[in-house]
């Protein structure tokens, strides 16, 4: 009887541990913020999964005065095993990194487990119950492992609070020991990561440029750059700079003190957070609040909400493709070719200089012209912007096109889709004449209130702009298929699939050289 105990104990304990890896990855998605882990759980319905209620139901049952211990250990150690292969056998979009935060976390989540079930061993042995009990337990443990993730976050945000502040004083010294260091904000709603990238490949044609990798745009992000990127002969810094709440970017320029600050866009994202765009508005317009007397703000004026803030602090150069009247830099006769695009900068003082990009889509000449502008400014030569420019690679994910070696051109657009840049991306689409048009997408995220009529907007353009689109999953199904169904200039043909596997499976029966494929975002594990 003690070994089947030990045994139960032993799958029960495995069981939470796996458990506890996932809830710390959705943690983790959710920027270890215990509110919007718990409007993941809530929206979700994690709480609630079949394998919870099972789970519970067995627990709950063994836990009963009628049960017999040894069905009782049978049962947890079979929805153990169960548990054990429906969690070790998940494949994940986004898995769990195992960061120092993230190993602290889970460490005093463990803790907390083994002290119940340490307590519940201890009662057993001196109230001469049976052990099946402890195996009951850490069972539990499984069921309510939400629990002991936000519990464990919220003991540990003080100690948080102090290693970062250490990291926060570290990177402040590294920076005032660098006082000629150009530092350039980059922000926007959607295209400062492109845009960051552009501009380090063009300023890189005169200065040693030092950026932000990836997507490290938040305070403990750029922390980490200058604590182990930046070197004393960086000349420029770009710091992109992202936001989920208002204050995110006051908190990073209070650090950096850029004296550049380019606004890229003002648009409909991360609404479920910031409610509002006027909130998103007020918080990326942090970085141009923050820039001192002698700086510059280059904001883009094709979104409304940039046009109508007045920026009176700084010296402040508007530009945009589009909406021009009172640009003054502008981006024209844009022309798309095989080999990308042509366009043409017009500067305030007339001065037309020609361009030519690898780069596709409005949204990818509009980027490049604020890194133009900023490039300009720094003194860079025209002809070695023009040269860096000719040669920029495609961000990754971010209208990326390529050829495959079966004549079929992928458009890949898979990050962070929103409704701007969506629309763009099916406009370059739409362009692609040689072949079948395909989209394949699961729609957008993180729009708050205006998640379905957005969504159903983004069915709309599908319907004109694409001859196949293929939706994945049912997160937004239902608001992009009304969209396209009600569409009055519908010409997409319509498939519905669970999976971006089984996308790719339809594919591989219908693809034909010349055809062109958009993808449009990939949702992370958090919105599956």
């Amino acid at each position: 009887m003690l070994a089947c105990n030990i045994i139960a104990i032993v799958l029960a304990a495995i069981c939470v541990i796996y458990e506890f890896r996932r809830q710390l990855m959705m943690l983790q998605q959710n920027s270890y913020r215990n509110e919007r882990y718990r409007r993941w759980l809530s929206a979700s319905q994690d709480t609630t999964s079949t394998m919870r209620l099972v789970t519970g139901a067995v627990a709950l049952a063994s836990l009963s005065t009628l049960s017999v211990p040894m069905v009782s250990l049978c049962l947890v150690t079979l929805i153990s095993i169960v548990n054990i292969f429906n969690l070790a056998g998940k494949k994940y979009k986004k898995p769990l990194v195992m960061t120092n935060r993230a190993k602290r976390i889970f460490a005093v989540m463990l803790f907390l487990a083994v002290i119940l079930v340490a307590a519940t061993i201890l009662f057993c042995v001196f109230n001469d119950r049976q052990l099946d009990q402890a195996a009951v337990v850490t069972l539990l443990a499984f069921c309510f492992s939400p629990l002991f993730t936000l519990v464990a976050n919220w003991l540990l945000k003080p100690v948080e609070a102090h290693i970062n502040q250490k990291y926060y004083a570290d990177a402040e010294r590294i920076l005032k020991s660098m006082p000629d260091l150009k530092i350039i904000g980059v922000t926007g709603s959607y295209g400062k990561t492109s845009t960051k990238h552009y501009l380090n490949r063009i300023l890189s044609e005169k200065y040693d440029v030092m950026m932000t990798p990836g997507s490290f745009n938040t305070t403990m992000g750029v922390i980490r750059t200058v604590r182990e990127y930046l070197k004393p002969y960086n000349e420029v810094f770009i710091v992109e700079m992202g936001a989920k709440q208002p204050n995110d970017i006051k908190e990073i320029c209070d650090l950096v003190h850029p004296s550049i600050g380019i606004v890229t866009a003002v648009g409909e994202q991360h609404l479920e957070s910031f409610k509002t765009i006027e909130n998103v508005q007020r918080t990326k317009f942090e970085l141009i609040d923050s820039l001192p007397a002698d700086g510059l703000a280059i904001i883009n004026d094709d979104f409304p909400f940039v046009a109508n803030r007045p920026v009176d602090n700084v010296e402040c150069i508007r530009y945009a493709v589009s909406s021009t009247d009172a640009a003054q830099y502008t981006a024209t006769d844009i022309h798309y070719t095989p080999a990308g695009t042509d366009f043409t900068v017009v500067t305030p003082d007339g001065e037309q200089l020609p361009f030519s990009t690898r780069l596709v889509g409005e949204c990818n000449v509009s980027n490049l012209l604020a890194a133009i502008i900023t490039a300009l400014r720094l003194n860079v030569p025209v002809d070695k912007i023009r040269y860096a420019v000719a040669n920029i690679e495609q961000v990754e994910h971010r209208l990326n096109m390529k050829r495959t070696a079966g004549g079929v051109t992928i458009i890949d657009d898979a990050f962070n889709s929103n409704p701007t840049g969506s629309k763009m991306a099916l406009d370059v689409l739409k362009m692609m004449t040689g072949g079948r048009r395909i989209i394949v997408t699961p729609g957008m995220i993180e729009l708050g209130e205006r998640q379905e009529e957005l969504n159903e907007v983004f069915g709309r353009h599908i319907a004109s702009s694409a001859d196949i689109a293929i939706i994945v999953g049912a997160y937004n199904r239902d608001a992009i298929v009304a969209g396209i169904e009600n569409a009055d200039n519908r010409v997409a043909r319509l498939h519905k699939v669970d999976s971006f596997n089984e996308a790719q499976q339809l594919l591989a029966t219908m693809l034909q050289p010349g055809d062109t494929i958009l993808y449009e975002n990939d949702l992370p594990d958090t919105f599956k």
